[in-house]
C-alpha cells in the first residue's frame, strides 16, 4: 500500500478531551504502523470560542503522551481565502447555487411540516437560477448562503470499521456549504483541507459518520481523491451515555494532574474500542504500533471505566524502571525528593513502586521517607488509636529503644514477642504501628519500610504519636 497520510484535527475551544486523545492515537498508531505520516490540524474557525491557550494545551498534551506529528501545525482559519476561492469557482461551475431562502420562511416552512406530520425538506426554490439571475437578485439587497447541489443516485464508501455504508442522495438535503455571512461551514472546509493536505486516511469518531456522505457530494462535486474512512467506536460512561464530567475526568491534563503516566494512559486509551484478540492487556508503544489492526476495531461502544485505569496504571508502575520512574516524579512535582540523595530516592522507589497505581500514590507514599515529623489525620488517629494500640505503640517503643542492631531478623523477632504478648495476628498488630510511623493506613511491608525509616526516626513518630494521644 502507499504510505497513508493520517490527521487529528482538534478544535481549540477546551483541553484535549480523552475521546481526541484516543482518536489521535489511533490516527498515530495507523501510520507509524504503514511508516506514514500523522498531521496535525488546528480547526480554528470558530473565533468566539477558539483560544491560543487551548491549542498550546492540546499541543501539549499530545506531545506528553508521546504523539509526535509531522511537519507544520496547518491553522484552518490561515485557509480562509482558499475556502472562499472553491466556494465561488463551485457557483461558477454550476456545482453549488446561492440559495435566498431567509432564515424566516425556512422555519415557517419547517414549522407547516411539522404540523402536516411530513419530512422536512429544504426546496430547492433557486437551484436552477442562473447566475444573472443571481446577480439580479443580489443587486436587489437579498442575502444568500450557497448550497451544493446534490446529484441523483446513491454515495457509498467502505468503512475500515462499518464496512460498506450506502446514502441515498435523496434523503439529503442541498446542504449549505457558506453562511450568509459568507464563512464556509464545517463539511465543506474539511474536505478541502483535507485533499490540500493530501490525507489519505480520515480516522475519527463514528460521531462524524453521518457528515461522511456530505463531504464525499463535496469530493466528487470537485473531482477530489476521496480518502478512506474509519469511524471509532464511541466512548460511554458506566452509564452508557456518552462520557461527560459527571462519569470521571474527561480531559487528558486531570489524568496527567492526578499522577497517571502517558504510558498508562496510551496503554488504556488503546484498549477503548481495539482488540488485540489475545489475552495481553498491558502494552508499550513499539508493542502497540506492531499490534495495531483495524480489523481488530470493533462498532460498538466503548465503556470508560477509571477502576480498569487504575489497575493498568498500576500494572506499567510495576514495570517501570526505577530511574524512568524519579524522572517522572521530578517532572510531576518540582520538590519531590529535594536535597534526597539518588540512591536514597532510589531505595525509597524500589520499595513503594509495586505498590502505588499513579506517581500521586508514590508522592504521598514517599513523603513519610523524606520528611521527619508526620502530620496525623484527626479523624484516624481517632479511628486507630484506641486503648489497646496505645499500649501496642508504647511496648514497640519500649524494645526498639532498647536495641542496637536495627536488621530485619531482629525486628521479625521483635514483632513476633508483641504478637504474643497481645495475642493479635500480624495484621492487626501492624495496622496502628504503620500509621504511627507513616500517617497512612496502607504502605510497604513493615520491616522493609522501618529499615528505610531509620531507628531514629521511627522511635521519634512512636514518640510523636504518644504524645498526640
Amino acid at each position: 500500500m502507499n504510505k497513508p497520510i493520517v490527521r487529528f484535527a482538534p478544535s481549540p475551544t477546551g483541553y484535549l478531551h480523552i475521546g481526541g486523545a484516543r482518536t489521535a492515537l489511533f490516527n498515530w498508531l495507523y501510520a507509524k504502523k504503514n511508516d506514514g505520516k500523522f498531521l496535525l490540524r488546528i480547526e480554528d474557525t470558530d473565533l468566539e470560542r477558539s483560544k491560543s491557550e487551548y491549542i498550546d494545551q492540546i499541543t501539549d498534551a499530545l506531545s506528553w503522551l508521546g504523539l509526535d506529528w509531522d511537519d507544520d501545525i496547518v491553522l484552518q482559519s490561515k485557509n480562509k481565502s482558499r475556502h472562499e476561492e472553491v466556494v465561488h469557482q463551485m457557483i461558477e461551475a454550476g456545482t453549488a447555487y446561492r440559495c435566498f431562502l431567509s432564515k424566516e420562511e425556512l422555519d415557517d416552512l419547517r414549522k407547516k411540516s411539522e404540523e402536516k406530520k411530513e419530512l422536512f425538506r429544504v426546496p430547492k426554490t433557486y437551484r436552477d437560477c442562473s447566475l444573472d439571475e443571481q446577480q439580479a437578485l443580489i443587486d436587489g439587497g437579498k442575502s444568500f448562503t450557497v448550497r451544493l447541489k446534490i446529484p441523483d443516485g446513491i454515495t457509498e464508501f467502505s468503512d475500515l470499521v462499518y464496512g460498506s455504508i450506502k446514502v441515498d442522495n435523496k434523503e439529503l438535503d442541498d446542504f449549505i456549504i457558506a453562511r450568509s455571512d459568507g464563512s464556509p461551514t464545517y463539511n465543506f472546509v474539511v474536505a478541502i483541507d483535507d485533499s490540500d493536505m493530501n490525507i489519505t486516511h480520515v480516522i475519527r469518531g463514528d460521531d462524524h459518520l453521518a457528515n461522511t456522505p456530505k463531504q464525499i457530494l463535496v469530493y466528487q462535486a470537485l473531482g477530489l481523491e476521496i480518502p478512506t474512512f474509519a469511524h471509532l467506536p464511541m466512548i460511554l460512561g458506566s452509564d452508557k451515555k456518552r462520557l461527560s464530567k459527571r462519569h470521571a475526568a474527561t480531559n487528558v491534563q486531570e489524568y496527567r494532574d492526578k499522577g497517571f503516566t502517558s504510558t498508562a494512559i496510551i496503554n488504556y486509551l488503546s484498549l477503548l474500542g481495539w482488540n488485540p484478540d489475545s489475552d495481553q492487556e498491558i502494552f508499550d508503544i513499539n508493542e502497540l504500533v506492531d499490534s495495531f489492526n483495524f480489523a481488530q476495531v470493533q462498532k460498538k461502544p466503548a465503556t470508560f471505566d477509571e477502576k480498569k485505569l487504575l489497575w493498568v496504571s498500576g500494572q506499567q508502575m510495576a514495570i517501570m524502571k526505577t530511574n524512568d520512574t524519579i524522572r517522572e516524579l521530578e517532572s510531576l512535582d518540582n520538590n519531590w525528593g529535594a536535597d534526597q540523595d539518588n540512591q536514597y530516592k532510589s531505595d525509597v522507589i524500589n520499595l513503594i513502586k509495586d505498590r502505588s497505581k499513579t506517581l500521586n500514590d508514590l508522592i504521598e507514599i514517599s513523603d513519610v521517607f523524606f520528611k521527619e515529623n508526620i502530620v496525623y489525620d484527626k479523624e484516624m488517629s481517632q479511628n486507630i488509636l484506641d486503648s489497646n494500640a496505645v499500649k501496642i505503640i508504647e511496648d514497640l517503643h519500649q524494645a526498639l529503644s532498647s536495641e542496637d542492631n536495627w536488621k530485619r531478623d531482629v525486628l521479625e523477632s521483635i514483632f513476633d514477642n508483641l504478637m504474643a504478648q497481645h495475642e493479635l495476628g500480624l495484621g492487626k498488630l501492624i495496622k496502628p504501628i504503620r500509621f504511627a510511623l507513616t500517617g497512612l493506613g496502607y504502605g510497604p511491608g513493615i520491616f522493609d519500610m522501618m529499615i528505610l525509616l531509620g531507628k531514629s526516626r521511627c522511635l521519634n513518630r512512636l514518640s510523636s504519636t504518644m504524645d498526640l494521644i
